[in-house]
């Protein structure tokens, strides 16, 4: 594993995994969570981001326990393949695929959406596209290059956040959240589900660089504790801050797209504000650091599919020179981009979170399933409170998946359906090959 043609050099330290697990995330405050208003209203979304806060604690708790005894970049993967076998393994990693391949397009709308701002005269999707391969190349390059420019990013993105609310909070009025709080009733909190889990999805990609890690047993747990405190305090103070200032129907997507932030503080600044300005212009750092640190789980994800044969074997292969899985990452952006002319940015959205919903009933699953059949596999970390932390999160997360399978029908069948075609099809192909 370890040498330079077919392993992962290992770079990564505590510092750097806390910017990945934040990166992979902090696009969601800048955008998508504000589609959950219509569904919701303030009071539907802030629901639901509390009981899918919960959700993240302890899975987050659950999930370290997984990744430091089993470092691997496959993830899910991994565990699951170990716990139940590789058919079932599969349909796990698939889930997972899903979703770190679908929220990249999704964050690269955003980033068009904010530089179209910019450049009217431009339309997002090139924009978009151009992300692609800036960041697809950057990934290619190293991952330390990767994660040192994640950090870097991220600490940009948390400090304008910081900013903003140092914005709006003066202009903060406990009446504006209580303006038509909970416009469809309580299905409404259902609803707003995906967008809530939007705040935080995708964190869970700090396993996926655990071959990647300095001492994973140890700093993994470090990232995902850092990262998921950071993720909290983040999310409800961006949105009390963004909605606080004029009620959530002048920020809700049906009024101005993927651009909650500036929407808000347009209502103190105006649009000609040199604040204003500053904060679509820095805002994009939000979106890089998620772009950028997803792009660099989801090529993980696809290099261990390709390593042990259930996706053709040349994604399994690391550059000669980079260490780094470049056919995957060019598969992966091959696949992004024709998913960015759709356009759709809420079902781009709810697809990555059928993914990430599935990802954390499997890794639940695999918890209690490893616990009764090994015992005595080194666990560096093991979940507190257990078993009542690994069944919170498996009950919360149960409770989304069918609350959006009911909400998105369509997209709950094509998310399934691709899925099972996927199965299908490694199934035949490990026929042909035995």
């Amino acid at each position: 594993m370890e040498n330079n043609h077919n392993g992962l050099q290992k770079t990564l330290t505590p510092l750097m995994l806390w910017g990945l697990g934040v990166g992979y995330v902090i696009s969601g405050m800048y955008f998508g969570w504000n589609i959950g208003l219509d569904k919701g209203g303030t009071l539907g979304l802030g629901i639901a981001t509390v009981f899918i806060l919960l959700m993240y604690i302890t899975f987050s708790l659950s999930y370290s326990e997984l990744a430091c005894a089993i470092p691997k970049a496959g993830g899910v993967f991994d565990y699951v393949s170990r716990a139940f076998g590789k058919d079932i393994g599969f349909v796990a990693g698939m889930a997972q695929w899903i979703e770190f391949v679908f929220a990249p397009p999704a964050i690269a709308l955003g980033i068009g959406e904010y530089f179209h701002l910019l450049m009217p005269e431009i339309p997002k999707v090139q924009f978009a596209i151009i992300a692609y391969l800036l960041f697809t190349g950057i990934n290619i390059w190293g991952v330390r290059i990767s994660a040192t420019f994640e950090l870097i990013i991220t600490i940009i993105a948390v400090a304008e956040l910081t900013l903003f609310a140092g914005l709006t909070l003066p202009s903060f009025q406990l009446e504006n959240l209580q303006m038509n709080p909970l416009p469809n009733g309580i299905p409404g909190i259902f609803a707003a589900i995906p967008f809530a889990i939007w705040f935080f999805l995708g964190m869970e990609g700090i396993a996926n660089v655990a071959e990647e890690t300095i001492n994973p047993q140890k700093n993994i747990t470090k990232g995902f504790a850092y990262s998921m405190a950071t993720l909290g305090i983040l999310a409800f103070m961006t949105l009390f801050s963004a909605v606080g200032v004029g009620g959530w129907e002048k920020i809700s997507q049906a009024k101005i797209g993927d651009k909650p932030l500036p929407a808000a503080l347009a209502q103190i600044t105006g649009e000609a504000g040199v604040m204003y300005h500053m904060l679509v212009s820095i805002g994009l750092f939000g979106f890089i650091a998620s772009f950028n640190g997803l792009l660099l789980a989801a090529g993980r994800v696809t290099f261990e599919f390709g390593r042990v044969g259930q996706f053709p074997k040349m994604l399994g292969k690391v550059h000669p020179r980079f260490h780094t899985p470049h056919w995957a990452l060019l598969f992966n952006m091959a696949i992004g981009v024709i998913a960015l002319f759709t356009g759709k940015t809420d079902e781009i959205i709810t697809l990555a979170v059928f993914g990430a919903i599935c990802l954390y009933i499997f890794s639940c699953l695999a918890i209690f399933r490893l616990r009764k059949t090994e015992p005595d596999l080194e666990r560096p970390f093991r979940v507190p409170l257990y078993p009542v932390f690994p069944i919170i999160a498996l009950v919360i997360a149960a409770v989304a998946l069918v609350a959006m399978s009911y909400y998105n029908l369509q997209l709950s069948l094509i998310f399934f359906a691709t899925v099972a075609i996927a199965f299908i099809l490694y199934r035949l192909f490990h026929t042909k090959e035995k």
